[in-house]
């Protein structure tokens, strides 16, 4: 096969327009698995493949961008660097956006091997054209590029050679492009950033953090909640918070989210604020972060009781959040009677608000319920418990009446709920003094999805797994959880045919 590709190759160099030939050598590749194309082609020069794409026939420059995929991905990135370098080069300049991300493609295989990545790294012209890729308005190429040079970040040479020289002007020019343009540059910093402190020194001393964090009180309201994403990314990272701290962050955060009461616009920022502030308090301490920043709390009580769909729902998703922990919840106990009036507006919204914000009300719901075995002590099973009748009269009708609506996403926010409770003494109690609520966990006939079989699995195992359940729910109930456990979320009971044939 090595003698036929090689034929093939001869004959494209023979024509004039050859997309006859390319595709014979295109079909010819692919009838190959990757080993033997690997030998079929290694020693075969490909610059004859690589010139033709330069040309205004589109069927042509498509035939040889599918040969060079398959032909490329055989071959090594040593290979391919060390014999197609200018190619490469070319590539990334050139006017098509399917050539440009086949050869970034390529350019990230090659900054991955540690064989070849101190070639790139001195090789500035390639790296310039590939921070220029990153404001090419096609996105995957743009999302090669940026992933590229993240890559190149892993290492100190790498860090050095991005940030100690001319590339760093390259990057604050393409910064000027646009304000989209602006925000991928400041997305890959972030990411950058993120690998370690010392990276995270890099991107700060380069002035590019600090600017990031200038856009925090612009008065673009748009480029102010973008911002605000970006910041709340580098706060993944334990770093990325101290840092923050050091350049007073969060208290511009805070203040940020006391001063949105006098602006109209505060509504397109104000989730970004309470999301900073929710995946704070998870990280690193709820009560910490509550004390220190009590706008944060009562901002998401007061979003929480808002008309605004959009408000509402970054409410109940930060509620859900503090409420996982259990110092989230001895958090939400301290605010008293405010927390039994959100806990009310989430029981109704659960029941019939827009679907999205009732799946949003069961799934907080299910968090500030939770309780893992060991943190089950007397004052927070009576806490959990307190809190559960507080959603209705009824709250176990309530919930099982939205488990049995026809939505799917409903019935399996309602059985978390109940997964939620179903591991407390308490909650098991309910159940089985519930009419008919053992048959309803048992029943394989409702919820035919993988989502709903999943979540009903769900349940009975965390019945199955507490160690009270079986005193509590009886030991034939408990004997068919077990069988039920032991079956499966699929099983399907078989029927046996009856044969009706000779009957008479």
């Amino acid at each position: 096969m090595a003698a036929s590709i090689e034929a093939l190759l001869e004959e494209i160099s023979g024509v004039e327009h050859p997309l006859e030939e390319l595709q014979c050598l295109k079909t010819a590749l692919l009838s190959l698995p990757l080993s033997g194309l690997r030998e079929a082609v290694n020693g075969q020069r490909l610059n004859l493949v690589f010139s033709l794409l330069n040309s205004d026939n589109s069927a042509q420059v498509e035939l040889c961008i599918d040969i060079l995929e398959r032909i490329l991905t055989a071959l090594s990135p040593v290979h391919v660097f060390q014999n197609y370098r200018a190619e490469l080069q070319a590539g990334l300049t050139h006017p098509n956006d399917r050539v440009k991300t086949l050869t970034l493609t390529q350019m990230g295989r090659v900054v991955e091997n540690p064989d070849t990545v101190a070639e790139i790294l001195n090789n500035g012209d390639i790296l310039k054209a590939v921070i220029l890729c990153i404001k090419e308005e096609k996105m995957a190429v743009a999302k090669q590029a940026i992933q590229f040079i993240s890559k190149l970040s892993d290492s100190k040479p790498g860090l050095d050679k991005l940030f100690h020289t001319d590339l760093l002007q390259v990057m604050k020019d393409v910064m000027a492009t646009s304000d989209i343009i602006r925000y991928r540059i400041y997305e890959l910093v972030v990411e950058i950033s993120s690998i370690s402190p010392i990276s995270l020194g890099y991107c700060a001393n380069s002035g590019l953090i600090a600017q990031l964090l200038s856009e925090l009180t612009g008065d673009d309201v748009l480029i102010r909640a973008t911002a605000i994403e970006m910041v709340t990314t580098l706060a993944q990272s334990q770093h990325g918070r101290q840092y923050l701290a050091q350049q007073g962050i969060m208290d511009k955060i805070s203040n940020m989210i006391r001063g949105a009461e006098t602006d109209s616009f505060s509504s397109l920022y104000l989730p970004g604020l309470v999301k900073f502030f929710g995946n704070l308090a998870v990280m690193d301490s709820p009560q910490q972060v509550c004390e220190a920043y009590p706008a944060f709390q009562s901002k998401v009580f007061e979003m929480a009781l808002d008309p605004d769909p959009a408000l509402i729902g970054v409410a109940l998703d930060t509620l859900g959040l503090l409420g996982s922990t259990v110092e989230g919840k001895q958090v939400l106990q301290k605010s008293g009677e405010k927390f039994k009036s959100v806990l009310l507006r989430v029981s109704r919204l659960a029941q019939s608000g827009a679907t999205e914000l009732r799946v949003r009300s069961l799934d907080a719901i299910s968090q500030i319920l939770i309780l893992q075995a060991e943190q089950q002590t007397e004052d927070l099973l009576a806490l959990t418990e307190s809190w559960f009748h507080h959603l209705s009269n009824q709250p176990m009708d309530m919930i099982r009446n939205i488990s049995t609506q026809p939505f799917p996403e409903l019935h399996c926010g309602a059985l978390r709920v109940f997964t939620a409770i179903a591991s407390q003494p308490w909650g098991q109690r309910l159940m089985i003094s519930n009419p008919g609520f053992m048959e309803f966990i048992l029943d394989r006939s409702t919820g035919h999805s993988k989502e709903a079989k999943d979540a009903k699995f769900d349940l009975v195992g965390a019945l199955v797994c507490s160690s009270t359940a079986a005193e509590i729910m009886g030991s034939q109930h408990f004997i068919r959880l077990k069988t039920y456990l032991r079956e499966g979320p699929y099983y399907v009971t078989a029927v046996a045919a009856v044969g009706t044939e000779g009957a008479e």
